[in-house]
């Protein structure tokens, strides 16, 4: 079994780190610039930022938040929020982003994973779905924030876009987002099992166990969470040693 991560994600706005409950009811969480050092020493693997501010100065906003965290962390981290184009794409990655999330302008252009894929490389490009459930065993992909339902079946989108490039999913569920109830392991192991590249687990860790499940139920790569660690419900240090125990490998801490 291959090294299974640990990703905080700090969602941003108005150059503030942001948390709700099924993407409502936001409240401040601090500073994105600190809350990365913090993570970065204590052991986690990679970093998510998604900027939640509707903005034209977006390109902007992104590439200066990429060159401030770049200068305070050494583990990889991937930004979204408002990325609808080749030059925002190498603008983020040109400010020391190692990767970037695009959602709702893959949906309205799917070319832009194509694009993007091919003058940059897969390994950039990370297709972010924020999903939910609408009957038994069926997702459907939502955009604008989880603002606007897509005709889009979530397993497969997920087919699609790895067709045209992406090189990893963060599959968010708003059903479980902020519950701290466990993630959502049915539509994580769909397509976990249909598609050959890494999937980030999203939305509902709130105990250790769930991120345990999320990894041997759900199949997932990796494991994303927001809450619990940025007011230390759950340390990633106590984290790692837990999945530890279980038999599931983690990077281990220095």
């Amino acid at each position: 079994m291959l090294t299974k991560r640990v990703i905080p994600c700090l969602d941003i706005k108005n150059g503030r780190v942001v948390k709700g409950i099924k993407f409502q009811s936001l409240q401040d969480a601090g500073d994105p610039v600190v809350l990365a050092k913090r993570y970065n020493e204590e052991g986690a693997d990679e970093l998510v930022f998604l900027d939640i501010t509707a903005s034209e100065q977006k390109r902007k906003l992104v590439a200066d938040l990429a060159a401030r965290v770049a200068k305070e962390i050494f583990i990889p981290f991937t930004i979204g929020g408002g990325i609808d184009s080749i030059a925002d794409i190498y603008a983020v990655l040109q400010h020391g982003a190692d990767k970037v999330a695009v959602n709702t302008a893959a949906v309205l252009n799917p070319e832009l994973i194509r694009a993007g894929a091919e003058k940059f490389g897969s390994q950039c490009i990370v297709l972010a779905m924020d999903v939910k459930q609408m009957q038994p065993r069926k997702w459907r992909v939502f955009i604008y924030g989880g603002k606007k339902q897509t005709e889009l079946d979530a397993v497969d989108w997920a087919k699609k876009a790895i067709d045209l490039g992406a090189g990893e999913i963060l599959l968010t569920s708003m059903d479980s987002d902020g519950t701290q109830a466990g993630f959502d392991l049915e539509i994580t192991r769909q397509i976990s099992e249909v598609v050959p590249v890494p999937v980030i687990a999203s939305g509902g860790g709130g105990e250790m166990v769930h991120f345990r499940d999320a990894i041997t139920l759900g199949k997932a790569d990796a494991v994303l969470a927001a809450s619990v660690f940025h007011y230390d419900q759950i340390k990633i240090r106590d984290l790692k040693e837990y999945l530890n125990t279980c038999q599931i490998p983690v990077r281990r801490l220095r």
